[in-house]
């Protein structure tokens, strides 16, 4: 691999962007493609599946064999709420491979008895979120009923771009909620992106069983995300 190569896929690492690397099989002539950069409209449809997949792809494309290699920053879920249905998101969401974050200013419910084996940050997310900004690459689930806490941490996952923002609550609870969004000059095409009530129509019950409805539905967000903005040529 050329060293021009391999720096632009560091780089990407550290900014957790997405990039290809584009091979021809013949020439053994490598191309690397950082989230944004420009790419030929004729390998739009085999990049574009490689992003979604994270799998490494080969195409004949003019009579040219290459091989696509995709690298994508590791996938996270941040939960805002240290409620009964982080407890068994955090069991569930790291055998998906997902890294997981959960924060709770309530430190009543934000205790490492309750959640052993994943990162609990006891703090504001408006003050965690300050710091540890949220990407396209972050599902965010806003678990606790509570706007003085979900609130924020909504906005942010919205004008950051992840790649999913899922709330809690019901029909009318969703409503309450889209009227304070609106009032904070949050778009409606960005409130519609919200998935609320969250989690798969799955006629979950149990916290267990809302937890397999919410990642069910995120997984499906990262496997289906408009990756129309990481570098087709337009």
């Amino acid at each position: 691999m050329k060293l021009e190569t391999l720096q632009a896929l560091n780089a990407s690492r550290a900014a957790r962007r997405a990039a290809v690397v584009v091979t021809d099989l013949q020439t053994g002539r490598a191309e690397a493609f950082v989230e944004g950069d420009r790419f030929p409209d004729e390998w739009s449809a085999v990049i574009s599946g490689a992003l979604r997949s994270g799998r490494p792809a080969l195409a004949m494309i003019e009579e040219r064999s290459l091989f696509i290699n995709v690298h994508l920053p590791p996938p996270r879920l941040v939960v805002i709420g240290a409620v009964h249905i982080s407890q068994a998101l955090s069991r569930f969401a790291p055998v998906a491979g997902f890294d997981m974050t959960i924060i709770d200013p309530r430190t009543a419910f934000a205790t490492t008895e309750r959640f052993r084996d994943v990162e609990l940050i006891a703090e504001w997310p408006d003050d965690v979120l300050a710091g540890r900004p949220l990407d396209r690459y972050t599902a965010l689930a806003a678990l606790t009923h509570d706007p003085k806490i979900d609130d924020y941490p909504i906005r942010a996952a919205l004008e950051a771009g992840c790649f999913y923002v899922g709330a809690l609550g019901s029909r009318k609870t969703h409503a309450s909620r889209t009227e304070r969004l609106q009032g904070a000059g949050v778009g409606q095409e960005a409130i519609e992106r919200i998935k609320a009530p969250i989690g798969l129509d799955i006629g979950a019950a149990s916290p267990v069983e809302i937890a397999v409805a919410i990642l069910a539905e995120i997984i499906a967000a990262l496997r289906n995300r408009d990756v129309d903005g990481q570098g087709g040529a337009r």
